[in-house]
């Protein structure tokens, strides 16, 4: 990642600028049904399969606001140091697409369900603080499909599967400055996000989307320049590349004497580039008015205050704590905090085994490639925490050595069998008898006394070879720091 203000070749021209940046994220509620119906949330469905009267907009129907949405929007409101107003009022937003069936979109305007707030940036990108504007409950809209079809040239297709799913849109102040710290805000919110329950963060399915609003003005100045809004951006990388392409456009049209037009974009990944999609539209296009059909939200202190005491731990505060009550580095508790599961398995697996640092490793290294050669997340590993731990314990015991454990965590994981039962049933302990290697070890030094006599000319590199060959002769079971003395005292050293 970089920024466009500080980074090297950087021009002249483009150091006379500084960006401006804000971002409005549409994050999916994690809930079973839709916000206004009891249809089905569930993504990869036919076409239309999940829909109603309600959701399709047909007369008559009216709508009943799901209590599990509001829930998880005052999660994630609490949770970002939002002021959860007990009064918030849905509006309908009015505006023609086909795929917006009722020909609006109920949700939230000048009464939204929290104001205020905001997230710290990691001191990697400058720890800015970037505030919120507020956070409002909305329902999404359905989905044209302009290809796949025989006759696509000529029509588009519609489905409404989306059509009322619940989202919060969480808009942020202008407050980034770089291209870099707008993905690590998303991707830190993602993971916040995420962390609650409140959204699976699938951006590939598009229950995570950002837009992202980008002026640029000159440095030194306040005045906010005219600003652009790229569209409906679903990765971190796609983000940064996209707003990094509009900041270089602006200060290229401004710098030659243009005028920046007020419009929404959208980006396309293959070139790299961003084209113009509509004129942007101001609220007052949308004729906002309150939605007749639904009473004022009401979010009471008592349930406000029950939402708050049920937060777990989030992820900055236990990556502070795992340093200090587990010392393990910095870098460590960042990876195993990387999702909640991930942390929940880490601290078991230290909890029961005493010993934080070696859980740390195997969970940095056996538990995250089977993670990754699986494509699964942690519910998925078979090896749960007091297995890994029982198998971490025998290691501390010196009854295996950590080569050998790492076949016996394979043959945990496979069978489902315990790390002692197996090391026993297949006379896998740990060898740490010394009349038991040295026979061993008088064969491998008399088998190659090409290898003794460059060792004893000084080649100390060629030892090593001496100690795998004990090592391989023993199928991995010697004890290696006990091995290593006894070749180092057969070479007379």
């Amino acid at each position: 990642m970089s920024d466009t203000r500080t980074s090297p070749g950087v021009s002249d021209t483009a150091r006379a600028f500084e960006p401006v940046i804000g971002l409005e994220i549409h994050a999916q509620l994690r809930t079973a049904t839709k916000i206004f119906c009891g249809c089905s949330t569930a993504f990869g469905a036919a076409p239309n399969a999940h829909t109603c009267p309600v959701c399709v907009g047909l007369p008559g129907a009216l709508p009943v606001l799901n209590r599990a949405a509001v829930d998880l929007a005052v999660t994630a409101a609490v949770a970002l140091g939002c002021d959860v107003h007990e009064r918030s009022v849905f509006a309908r937003k009015n505006y023609f697409y086909p795929d917006l069936p009722k020909g609006y979109q109920i949700s939230q305007y000048e009464q939204p369900l929290a104001t205020g707030g905001g997230l710290q940036l990691p001191a990697s990108v400058g720890g800015t603080y970037v505030k919120l504007t507020r956070i409002h409950m909305e329902e999404d809209a359905g989905k044209s499909l302009h290809e796949g079809f025989a006759d696509s040239d000529r029509k588009t297709y519609l489905d409404y599967n989306r059509s009322g799913v619940p989202l919060v849109e969480i808009v942020t102040e202008p407050d980034m400055r770089s291209a870099e710290e707008a993905a690590v805000f998303f991707e830190t919110l993602r993971q916040i996000l995420v962390w609650l329950g409140v959204n699976d963060g699938n951006m590939d399915e598009g229950s995570l989307r950002c837009d992202a609003n980008v002026s640029v003005r000159r440095a030194g100045t306040t005045a906010l320049g005219t600003k652009t809004e790229v569209k409906n951006v679903n990765s971190f990388r796609y983000l940064e590349k996209a707003i990094q392409y509009e900041i270089g456009r602006h200060i290229d049209v401004l710098d030659h004497g243009g005028r920046i037009v007020q419009e929404t974009r959208l980006f396309d990944a293959a070139q790299g580039k961003t084209y113009s999609m509509r004129s942007k539209e101001e609220a007052h296009d949308y004729r906002y008015f309150p939605e007749p059909d639904l009473p004022p939200l009401v979010v009471d202190q008592a349930r406000r205050e029950a939402i708050a005491r049920a937060l777990p731990e989030l992820p900055d505060a236990r990556r502070r704590r795992f340093i200090a009550e587990y010392a393990i580095p910095e870098y460590d508790a960042a990876l195993l905090t990387q999702t909640r599961g991930l942390a929940d398995y880490f601290e078991e697996t230290a909890r029961i085994s005493a010993n934080p640092k070696a859980s740390s490793n195997w969970v940095m290294g056996e538990i995250l490639r089977t993670m990754k050669e699986q494509g699964t997340g942690i519910e998925s590993v078979t090896v749960t925490p007091a297995a890994l731990a029982g198998l971490i314990a025998i290691v501390d015991q010196g009854t295996v050595s950590s080569t050998v454990a790492k076949d016996v965590f394979a043959k945990m994981a496979e069978s489902g069998r315990g790390a002692a039962e197996i090391v026993a049933a297949e006379g896998l302990a740990q060898i740490s008898d010394a009349s038991s290697l040295e026979p061993i070890v008088r064969r491998v030094v008399a088998a190659h006394p090409d290898v003794v006599a460059e060792i004893r000319a000084g080649k100390d590199r060629k030892f090593q070879f001496l100690v795998g060959q004990v090592m391989k002769e023993t199928k991995g079971k010697g004890d290696p720091k006990l091995v290593t003395d006894l070749v180092r005292a057969a070479l007379g050293g």
